[in-house]
């Protein structure tokens, strides 16, 4: 970004004098602080700055990336700390300073996109790179509007499934969008947002792509959700197009199971994005849990979703919302983070093999 901005000062007839060395700003941690809260109070997006900050601070951080009370840290620095280094000692007589200023100011939110479907705290989306240019994702969060799909009690509060979905599903957009995807959320909730509380509070105004309120009848809510995607297909015939559908799974209390994915049995595509981000999976828990075995799979199923919708899709299955162990993998917002990551990393990984 900072390449454009040079190139158009230049052909302004600016004369860039120096571009001033930034220091970086430091922070000191307090009790309750974490990495991503740290960043969060900061005004910098963990999905874009935690790697760098784990890197600047490594000597100050314990083995599992905790911060230590009183210790200061060093924060990454953002584009705006980069632009605002840039020195302009001499303007061209021609050209009029608020012009310069209202032309870089557009280059600038080029780069960036405010969408207040992903609330406050996660906009603007800064978009880091062109990996995902091209490719088309329809996204679809489970059940929504008069059906929030599997409830349980959470200590004494009502939680639902098609909540957590969402907010996994709004993480996910996110990141695609960051990485130069264009992205139909095909279900939405207006006020919700992105979300790093426990418990997700439930509510029933969630609507169906463009903005249409969702039926009662679970036919008809099908079907209005697989015409919505099917139509967007036709439009964008012949581009890289994928549809994922998360839910978070309902079954006995005892029962604790892994993400798993379901495909179509026609589809290639289907099988081998399933089986793309299901290795991502995979490998997160190796890395994360090294004496753990994952049991999460990937099969066939004909569900109504998977055999009528068009795009080589993928199912996927969150977890247990009725198990304890379950629970702290959807209740936890940096779980939630790192479900939406995960997956993100396998349609890095399919997109990639679909362009050689």
């Amino acid at each position: 970004m900072l390449r454009k901005i040079f190139c158009l000062l230049f052909f302004l007839g600016i004369n860039i004098f120096v571009i001033a060395q930034t220091s970086h700003k430091t922070v000191i941690a307090v009790n309750g602080d974490g990495v991503y809260s740290i960043l969060r109070k900061n005004g910098l997006e963990p999905t874009k700055y935690l790697k760098e900050f784990i890197e600047l601070n490594k000597k100050n951080l314990r083995t599992n990336n905790g911060l230590l009370i009183g210790k200061t840290y060093i924060l990454p620095l953002t584009q705006k700390d980069s632009i605002a280094a840039i020195k302009i000692p001499k303007i061209s007589d021609s050209v009029p300073p608020e012009t310069i200023s209202e032309t870089i100011d557009t280059i600038v939110s080029l780069e960036k996109i405010y969408d207040p479907i992903f609330g406050k705290n996660y906009n603007p989306i800064v978009i880091e790179n062109k990996k995902l240019k091209g490719a088309i994702y329809y996204l679809i969060s489970g059940h929504g509007g008069p059906d929030p799909g599997a409830m349980e009690n959470y200590n004494g509060t009502l939680i639902s499934e098609d909540e957590y979905a969402y907010d996994v599903t709004l993480r996910l957009a996110h990141m695609l969008i960051s990485n130069g995807a264009k992205v139909y959320l095909i279900i939405k909730d207006k006020n919700d947002g992105i979300r790093d509380d426990k418990i997700l509070e439930v509510d029933h105004d969630e609507f169906c792509y463009p903005e249409n309120p969702i039926p009662l009848s679970q036919k008809l809510r099908l079907r209005q959700r697989t015409k919505a995607v099917n139509n967007l297909f036709l439009k964008h015939k012949g581009a890289y197009q994928r549809l994922i559908v998360t839910h978070v799974d309902s079954r006995n209390k005892n029962k604790n199971i892994d993400v798993f994915f379901y495909h179509d049995s026609k589809s290639k595509s289907g099988k081998k994005l399933a089986e793309n981000i299901h290795n991502s999976f995979r490998d997160k828990y190796n890395e994360h849990q090294p004496n753990r075995i994952y049991d999460g799979s990937v099969s066939t199923r004909g569900l109504y979703l998977i055999k009528s919708t068009l795009p080589a899709m993928v199912y996927i299955e969150l977890g247990n919302i009725k198990n304890k162990k379950d629970q702290k993998r959807i209740l936890n917002y940096k779980n939630r983070e790192a479900l939406a990551e995960w997956i993100h990393n396998g349609l890095l990984v399919d997109f990639d093999e679909n362009k050689k």
